[in-house]
């Protein structure tokens, strides 16, 4: 399960990479670990069409069944809980340089940090997001009210992340094309991108940090 990642390119290189239109973020900082209930860059289709950067919180509202905690990663897209935001309103991509999983070491458990390269080039991983009103925050600062919430897909690991995580890897994507299927295709060709990226286009970069710093 993916509960840790990092982003740090900056704005500029976000924009460019997903043809947004209008940034509504203000001075983003680089974000070298981001957390579930943390609030975090996406890109989404906006109210005009046109595609935005904004921040939003990492975690969706669960299936109430199940107490409605929020959920970081979504793999079930059969499920009913997921079904009314797999349109292309509530897809979103989520920026990220690297992302991290735990090894099962004694007597802690190792963060090991995944990129596309030593250089950590920009991806983003499928999302989705949605509007949602109640409390929010961490307990010691709880905010409540409207918020803005996302989560990442999900789907079977590759074979370099399946020796650390064997369940799950996040769904990435590489290109402005892959983004585009995202972010404005029908459904079906869309959740076709739900796939593990390819063993050769990834790589262990760093170990043992719950933060990944570098940045260009």
């Amino acid at each position: 399960m993916c509960n840790l990642y990092s982003l740090t390119k900056g704005q500029s290189a976000i924009r460019d990479l997903f043809a947004v239109r209008h940034d509504r973020t203000g001075n983003l900082p680089l974000f070298p670990s981001i957390f579930p209930d943390q609030v975090a860059p996406i890109v989404r289709r906006g109210a005009d069409g046109e595609r935005e950067l904004v921040t939003a919180r990492w975690g969706m509202p669960g299936p109430p069944q199940f107490g409605g905690q929020p959920v970081t990663n979504i793999r079930n897209v059969t499920s009913p809980h997921w079904r009314g935001w797999l349109g292309a309103r509530n897809r979103c991509v989520v920026p990220a340089t690297s992302f991290c999983e735990y090894a099962d070491t004694k007597p802690r458990k190792t963060p090991i940090w995944f990129a596309l390269g030593e250089d950590r080039p920009l991806f983003a991983f499928a999302g989705l997001w949605t509007r949602w009103r109640g409390v929010r925050g961490p307990k010691s600062a709880p905010v409540e009210g409207e918020h803005e919430l996302y989560g990442i897909l999900t789907t079977a690991a590759n074979a370099v992340v399946a020796p650390i995580h064997p369940k799950a890897m996040p769904v990435i994507l590489t290109t402005a094309a892959e983004a585009d299927l995202w972010l404005e295709g029908q459904t079906p060709a869309a959740l076709a991108l739900q796939r593990p990226l390819p063993d050769e286009a990834l790589a262990i970069v760093a170990k043992g940090e719950k933060e990944d710093g570098v940045a260009a």
